[in-house]
C-alpha cells in the first residue's frame, strides 16, 4: 500500500487572490457566448450558400483535394480526417455523419458528394468511414467555382495556419433547393427541399422584376418538392411559410390499387413521405393491425431492393374496401406525415426568419457580390497582362539590342535599370522581360502579341461596363442562373394537391404552357407533341401511327391545346370526360407523322366503364360552333356549347341499347355532316340543318335505317370537299 504524502507548501512569493463573481452574470455571460457559438458554428445554414461550416469545410476541402467529379473516389476517412486536422477540430463523428447526410438521394433534392458504398438508408444507418469513398458531385463544383478569383472573404482557420472561405460562391441556390435542420439554442430551423429548376425561374423573375409579390413567385415555386417524391397535401400551410417564414404541411405517400393476386387486391406504395423509411411504416402497420385499430389488412410485404427501387404491397382481406383502408391507413400510420417549416438561417451573422421573397433576394443579393468581385479581379488581370504584353510589343522591336543590354549587364538589377532607360518600360515590365528565357523571349510573334493586346482590350471594355453597371450584372446573375438549371435541373417528383387527397393536383410550373397537339390512335394510345407554329393543320383520322400498339395502328383523333390545358375526351357512352393535358406523354417533334409507340394507355388517365371507348379529343371552349355526335341507331345531335366545372358530364340522352359511334368538335359550324351505315349508305347534309340542344336533349332522326341496319360511322367534313 502505498504511502499517503502531504502536498508541498506553496512558494514563498505566492499571493492568494480569491475574486467574487455574481453567479447570475456569469451564468448569463458564459451561456450566451455558447448560445452564439452554436447559433453561428453548428447549428443554423447561412442563407447565402445554404451551408453549415462542417459542410461548407467538406465542400471547401474536397476542392482544395481536388476530388472532381471525373477523378476516382477516395476513402471517407481521408476526407474526414483532412477536415478535422485543418477545419474543424470537433471530432470525427459529426464530420462523418454531415459528409454521408451530403451523399444521400432521399436526403437532398441536389446530393452535394458523389458517394460509393453503403451510405445507409431511410431506415438503417452508413457504414464506417473507412468502408464507404467519396468525391466530389457536380453541384458541389458549382458551388466552389471561383474560389480562387477573389469573390468571397477568407478568414482563418482554428489555429491560424490555414485560410478558409466564410461562404461559398454558390451558383446555386443551395439553402431553397436542399432545404436545411438543425436545433440550435433557443430556436431550430426545419427547412424543406425545393426543385431546382423552379427556383431558378423564381429568381430570375425576381432579378427582372425586383418588385415581383410574393403570389408572382409562386408562380414559379408552387411549393417544395421532396427528394422522396410522395404528395403534399394542402398548400395553405405552404403559402403561409413562404409568407412568413413558419408554417405546415402534410405530405403523403405515393399509392396504387392494383391485383397483388388473382383474388386479392391491394395497396401498392411507390413513394413515401419525406424522412419516412418503409421498415417503420411496416411496423406501424403491424402495430395497429395487432392492436386492432386497422381492421382489412392480411399482410404487409416489403418489395423494395436497389433495382426496382421502393415498392410497399400490402394486401386487403377480401370484402373491404381498399380505398376506404387507404385512408386508414394514412390517419394511424407514417404514411402522411406533418412537416413544420422554419425558415431560420443566418443573416450577417444573425438569425433571422425568412419567407421565400426575402430568401430569394439574399441568394441574389450575395451573387451579385460575387460576380462583382469576380469581375474586378478579372479587370486587374486583364490590366495587369495587357501592361506586360505592351513591354513586350516595345521590346520585340528591337529584339537584338534587349538581348545586347541584359548580356552586356552586370547583375540583374543593372539589366532592369537599362532596359527602363533605352526602352522606356517601367520595372515591372523590365523585371518580366528578365524572368523570361531567351528562347521564349525570342520567340515571341509581333502578330500573335498585337492580336492577344486587342483581345485584353475587349476584354477590359467588357468588364469595365459590368462593373459599371449593376443592369448588366443582374443579367449576368440570370444567365448563369439559367445555365445552372440546364445542368444540374430535374423534373418535379413531388405532386402537390390543393384541399383534400381527392383534389385535383397542381400543375408543375417547370411545365411551360406551350401549344400542343394532342394524340389518340385507333388501339387507346394517348400523346403529346409540340405545335409546330406555322399554322400546319393538324394529322387526319386514319394517319398512321408510326408503329403505335400494332404495326397497322391508325391516328383516330388529334386536337389543339397547350401543354398545361385541358382537353375533353368524348365516349361511345355518350360523355365528355375532362383530361389534363400536362400528364401525357410527351413524344419527340417530327417532321412526318406524329409516332405514337411512345404513348401510354388511355385508361391510365381516364376512368372508363365496361365497354365504353373514346371516340374523339375535343378542346374545351366556351364559345363556337360546338359538338356534333352520331349513334348507332341513326340520331345525330348538335350540342350547343357549355362547359360544366364537373370531371365528366352527359351531352346526349341516348335510347336503350343505342351508342355513340362518332363525335367531332365543329370548327365554323358550316361544316356537311356524313353518316355511313352498315348497308353501304351514305347520307351527307349540312351541319346547320341541325339545331343546337343542350346536354340533356337526345338529338334528332338523321338517317332511316333500313331493318337490322345501324350506322358504323360518323364525321364532319368541309362544305364541298
Amino acid at each position: 500500500m502505498a504511502r499517503r504524502t502531504t502536498p508541498p507548501p506553496p512558494p514563498e512569493d505566492f499571493t492568494e487572490r480569491i475574486v467574487d463573481i455574481d453567479v447570475d452574470d456569469e451564468m448569463r455571460g458564459s451561456f450566451l457566448e455558447y448560445a452564439y457559438s452554436v447559433i453561428y458554428s453548428r447549428a443554423l445554414p447561412d442563407a447565402r450558400d445554404g451551408l453549415k461550416p462542417v459542410q461548407r469545410r467538406i465542400a471547401f476541402q474536397m476542392s482544395q483535394m481536388g476530388l472532381l467529379p471525373e477523378r476516382p473516389h477516395v476513402k471517407s476517412a481521408r476526407v474526414v480526417g483532412d477536415v478535422m486536422g485543418k477545419l474543424h477540430p470537433h471530432g470525427d463523428s459529426p464530420i462523418y455523419d454531415a459528409l454521408v447526410r451530403m451523399a444521400q438521394s432521399f436526403s437532398l433534392r441536389l446530393p452535394l458528394v458523389d458517394g460509393h458504398g453503403n451510405f445507409g438508408s431511410q431506415d438503417a444507418g452508413p457504414a464506417a468511414s473507412r468502408y464507404t469513398e467519396v468525391r466530389m458531385a457536380p453541384a458541389t463544383v458549382a458551388m466552389t467555382a471561383d474560389l480562387d478569383e477573389d469573390v468571397v472573404d477568407f478568414v482563418p482557420n482554428y489555429d491560424n495556419t490555414v485560410q478558409q472561405p466564410s461562404v461559398l460562391p454558390s451558383a446555386i441556390p443551395n439553402l431553397l433547393v436542399n432545404g436545411a435542420s438543425g436545433i440550435a439554442v433557443g430556436m431550430a430551423t426545419n427547412m424543406p427541399p425545393h426543385n431546382l429548376v423552379e427556383v431558378v425561374a423564381a429568381a430570375r423573375h425576381l432579378i427582372a422584376r425586383p418588385d415581383a409579390t410574393l403570389e408572382d413567385l409562386m408562380r414559379f415555386v408552387p411549393g417544395p418538392d421532396l427528394p422522396t417524391g410522395g404528395r403534399i397535401v394542402g398548400l395553405d400551410g405552404v403559402r403561409e411559410a413562404y409568407a412568413t417564414g413558419r408554417g405546415t404541411f402534410r405530405t403523403r405517400a405515393t399509392a396504387a390499387i392494383e391485383d397483388v393476386t388473382a383474388r386479392r387486391k391491394g395497396i401498392v406504395f411507390t413513394e413515401l413521405p419525406y424522412t419516412v423509411g418503409p421498415e417503420k411504416v411496416t411496423e406501424k402497420i403491424k402495430d395497429a393491425v395487432q392492436a386492432k385499430r386497422l381492421q382489412g389488412i392480411s399482410d404487409v410485404i416489403d418489395l423494395t431492393d436497389r433495382s426496382h427501387g421502393l415498392r410497399l404491397v400490402v394486401e386487403v382481406k377480401t370484402g373491404f374496401s381498399p380505398e376506404a383502408v387507404l385512408e386508414q391507413l394514412y390517419r394511424l400510420t407514417p404514411l402522411e406525415e406533418t412537416f413544420g417549416i422554419n425558415n431560420v438561417c443566418l443573416v450577417d451573422g444573425q438569425p433571422r426568419t425568412l419567407g421565400l421573397r426575402e430568401l430569394l433576394a439574399v441568394y441574389i443579393g450575395h451573387r451579385l457580390e460575387v460576380v462583382r468581385r469576380r469581375s474586378t479581379h478579372r479587370l486587374g488581370r486583364a490590366r495587369d497582362r495587357l501592361h506586360l504584353v505592351e513591354g513586350l510589343l516595345v521590346a520585340i522591336v528591337d529584339i537584338d539590342e534587349v538581348i545586347q543590354v541584359v548580356r552586356t549587364s552586370d547583375d540583374a538589377a543593372t539589366a532592369r535599370r537599362r532596359l527602363t532607360e533605352v526602352f522606356d518600360l517601367d520595372e515591372v515590365q523590365a523585371e518580366y522581360i528578365l524572368e523570361l528565357r531567351l528562347r521564349r523571349l525570342t520567340r515571341f510573334s509581333r502578330i500573335e502579341l498585337e492580336t492577344e493586346r486587342e483581345e485584353l482590350l475587349v476584354t477590359i471594355t467588357g468588364l469595365e461596363a459590368l462593373l459599371g453597371d449593376e443592369q448588366l450584372r443582374r443579367e449576368a446573375v440570370s444567365d448563369e442562373l439559367a445555365a445552372v438549371a440546364r445542368e444540374h435541373g430535374d423534373p418535379r417528383r413531388t405532386v402537390l394537391l390543393e384541399g383534400s387527397a381527392g383534389a385535383k393536383a397542381v400543375v408543375p410550373l417547370e411545365v411551360t404552357d406551350d401549344p400542343c397537339w394532342v394524340l389518340l390512335s385507333a388501339t387507346g394510345l394517348l400523346a403529346r407533341t409540340a405545335d409546330p407554329g406555322d399554322d400546319r393543320p393538324l394529322p387526319a383520322p386514319g394517319t398512321s401511327a408510326g408503329g403505335g400498339r400494332a404495326p397497322h395502328d391508325v391516328l383516330r383523333s388529334a386536337v389543339r391545346a397547350t401543354a398545361r390545358g385541358e382537353v375533353g375526351a368524348v365516349t361511345s357512352a355518350g360523355r365528355v370526360l375532362r383530361l389534363g393535358v400536362v400528364d401525357t406523354p410527351v413524344l419527340p417533334p417530327t417532321n412526318g407523322a406524329p409516332v405514337l409507340a411512345g404513348g401510354a394507355p388511355l385508361g391510365l388517365f381516364l376512368d372508363l366503364a365496361a365497354g365504353e371507348e373514346v371516340l374523339a379529343l375535343v378542346p374545351l371552349v366556351a364559345d363556337g360552333p360546338g359538338l356534333a355526335l352520331g349513334t348507332a341507331q341513326g340520331v345525330v345531335k348538335r350540342v350547343a356549347p357549355e362547359l360544366p366545372s364537373r370531371e365528366s358530364w352527359d351531352v346526349i340522352a341516348l335510347r336503350d341499347g343505342d351508342r355513340v359511334v362518332g363525335a367531332t368538335a365543329l370548327a365554323t359550324g358550316a361544316e356537311d355532316l356524313v353518316l355511313v351505315t352498315s348497308d353501304a349508305q351514305l347520307l351527307r347534309f349540312g351541319a346547320d340543318a341541325v339545331r343546337p340542344q343542350g346536354r340533356a336533349a337526345a338529338g334528332v332522326a338523321g338517317v332511316r335505317l333500313a331493318p337490322g341496319a345501324s350506322v358504323v360511322a360518323f364525321a364532319a367534313v368541309a362544305a364541298g370537299a
